[in-house]
């Protein structure tokens, strides 16, 4: 499906151009910064030299005071604390995180992962009723349970605490725990909304840290599984998560943790991670512990204290993440075939599909792989414990969320954000809901919306990709929303006469710039083979591309990995 370009040009250029001679740096740069908020020496300094320091105090989160005292409290009495948390890799490492700080301070603690199949997502009766019978007096939920309403009434009745700390839009009324720590709460003014699950948890260690006048920099130990959520749960990479980011990738890299340094090495990762490394090397593995066996799994992989436990570990979560992409890749051609065979799928504006012998681990992935080749709000539901389940996931700027949310008298349960959500429903309904959701879409969406958008930062010539401009490009890191990696477009693009198909019909070139042949760049063009003749041809090209560092035997140079291509 051929993209649509969208080329960003509403930023300040009076103000970039300031921005430019202010920090003796390139054009390119200068809008770059611009157009992420940075408009001064100072918010430059710390975009590019981020500081623990810079980290809010957690006090102004709303209820964090409380859940403190009731911390305290649980420490001078020596009760037991349960962490619990959800099955995803913010939830598993939300709860190795908070576990092991618990720990090392010598609270006596034990974790809680509910099971996706019998207990499904968030806090659960059954998760409760385990407190109670191993003596737990304080759990401590993370990533899950802003809607729990019922469910921290029923604690309440059995005399168990809870303090929430989640990320989630609150509904309308808010569970009646100790403390709910969300930044999202609307009476809630921490200056930071975008936390993940795991976010919270430090931030909660932090607190504890600070009311008891305590170094603040044991908590560098933990950080890596920070970056790692947010890299997971795709939350902007701004503020407190870029300094987030950009620590736990050090500590990452500098293989500190047992469990990560098991799974590098295990996949062979010799160079520095990047947090698209995260995303698509140890994040998956991480989830795949939740999305076909047990996430506790996960998180005994994130506590192991040795290499060797970590490693028997690691084998069998890789294993199971193989298990996982075997699922994934037949569900996903089941689903493919039927709405291909389905005569009435091309004039919907949305997918719904659904087979009672999908896993219900990866209907989420397969969801993302719809939309990926359909472009449509897409839904992929199964059968789970005589329920009807599923997760959603939805195009650029339509709200799947509330297209659902619709769709609620349908609905047993139903729960996310903008682009991915999960529900519940009985079997009786599917037909009356895949219908009504369909009605929903194709009044509120706009054709735009089902064409992919290719978002481009700014139109340059190649003769502006200079060693120096790299250096700062290189600095922007790491990468993510908010702060995604920049996309350039150039015109009258030729090849040099290298061209040639590599691989599974990618392009290899080496690409100029109409009247500056003296400046060259090596370039790949991944699944864009049938563009070879027109190259061959010298047809004037306009590429889409990101600058990126491509390594051979050891020497860096700058590559063009080019995203989109349009001729003459």
């Amino acid at each position: 499906m051929q993209a649509r370009w969208k080329i960003n040009t509403e930023y300040d250029k009076l103000l970039a151009g300031k921005l430019q001679s202010e920090l003796n740096i390139d054009r390119i740069n200068a809008i770059l910064l611009v157009q992420r908020g940075i408009i001064d020496f100072e918010s430059a300094k710390q975009f590019f030299r981020p500081s623990l320091d810079l980290l809010h105090d957690p006090f102004l989160m709303k209820d964090m005071d409380k859940a403190i005292d009731r911390i305290n409290t649980a420490l001078s009495k020596r009760e037991k604390v349960l962490i619990y948390g959800d099955y995803d890799v913010d939830g598993t490492t939300a709860v190795a995180l908070t576990y092991s700080f618990f720990k090392s301070y010598g609270v006596d603690a034990g974790f809680y992962i509910p099971d996706r199949y019998n207990e499904g997502y968030g806090i659960s009766f059954k998760g409760i009723d385990f407190a109670k019978e191993n003596g737990y007096s304080l759990i401590i939920a993370l990533d899950c349970g802003i809607k729990s309403i019922d469910k921290v009434d029923y604690a309440n009745e059995k005399e168990i605490d809870f303090i929430i700390c989640d990320h989630h839009l609150p509904g309308e009324f808010l569970p009646k725990a100790v403390a709910v720590l969300d930044p999202k709460r609307k009476d809630c003014d921490y200056p930071y909304k975008e936390l993940t699950g795991c976010g919270l948890g430090y931030k909660l260690c932090q607190a504890i840290i600070r009311s008891n006048k305590q170094n603040e920099k044991v908590l560098e130990n933990f950080i890596d599984l920070v970056a790692v959520s947010i890299a997971a749960d795709i939350v902007p990479i701004t503020g407190e998560n870029r300094v987030l980011a950009h620590y736990g990738l050090k500590r990452i890299n500098a293989l500190s943790r047992a469990g990560f340094r098991a799974v590098i090495d295990l996949n062979k990762l010799k160079k520095e991670l990047t947090i698209s490394d995260l995303v698509f090397v140890l994040a998956p593995r991480i989830n795949a512990a939740g999305r076909i066996e047990h996430g506790s799994q996960a998180v005994e992989l994130l506590i192991a204290d040795t290499i060797e436990r970590a490693e028997e570990i690691a084998k069998q979560i890789n294993l199971t993440n193989t298990r996982r992409k075997d699922l994934d890749q037949a569900i996903t051609g089941e689903a493919i075939n039927i709405i291909e065979t389905d005569v009435l799928s091309v004039t919907r504006k949305s997918t719904v599909v659904y087979s009672e012998n999908w896993h219900k681990g990866v209907v989420g992935i397969v969801a993302s792989r719809l939309v990926e080749r359909f472009y449509r709000p897409t839904i992929v539901l199964t059968q789970s414990n005589g329920k009807i389940t599923g997760s959603a996931r939805s195009v650029k700027d339509f709200d799947v969320y509330e297209a659902i949310e619709a769709c609620s008298e349908l609905l047993e349960q139903f729960g996310g954000h903008k682009y991915a959500a999960g529900l519940t429903l009985v079997p009786e309904n599917i037909v009356a809901f895949q219908e009504k959701f369909e009605r929903i879409v194709s009044s509120t969406i706009t054709d735009e919306m089902l064409i992919p958008e290719l978002e481009i930062d700014i139109q340059i010539q190649l003769t502006e990709i200079t060693d120096k401009c790299f250096r700062i490009l290189k600095q922007f890191a790491p990468h993510g929303p908010g702060n995604m990696i920049p996309v350039f477009v150039s015109e009258n693009i030729f090849d040099t006469g290298y061209v040639k198909i590599v691989g599974n019909n990618h392009l290899k070139l080496e690409l100029y710039q109409k009247g500056k042949p003296e400046v060259k760049f090596q370039a790949i063009a991944f699944d864009k083979g049938e563009h070879y003749e027109n190259f061959r041809n010298q047809i004037p090209a306009k590429i889409c591309y990101q600058v990126q560092e491509n390594i051979f035997n050891g020497v860096p140079s700058i590559q063009l990995v080019v995203k989109d291509i349009q001729f003459s």
